[in-house]
């Protein structure tokens, strides 16, 4: 899967935006009009490639304990 990178230079957007392409692609878009905050703060922006995974499996852990007790709740129905 290819990610998109986007540069923009908006006063309305914030610094970095994570987006979904039309075909369903990740999006990643870097607003060059917060270039000095976003140069300030690139070594953090890096970092949260090591907390990412563990935030995002904590939300799909949430789904799927969801979508189990769903489960059970239909199987007590039949």
């Amino acid at each position: 899967m290819n990610v998109e990178f986007k540069l923009v230079n908006d006063s309305e957007l914030p610094p970095m935006v994570i987006g979904i392409t039309e075909d369903d692609s990740p999006k990643v878009i870097l607003n060059q009009h917060h270039q000095v905050w976003l140069s300030l703060n690139r070594r953090v922006i890096a970092g949260i490639i090591d907390i990412l995974p563990k935030k995002l499996d904590e939300i799909l852990d949430g789904i799927l304990k969801d979508l189990r007790a769903d489960e059970k709740m239909e199987s007590e129905w039949l």
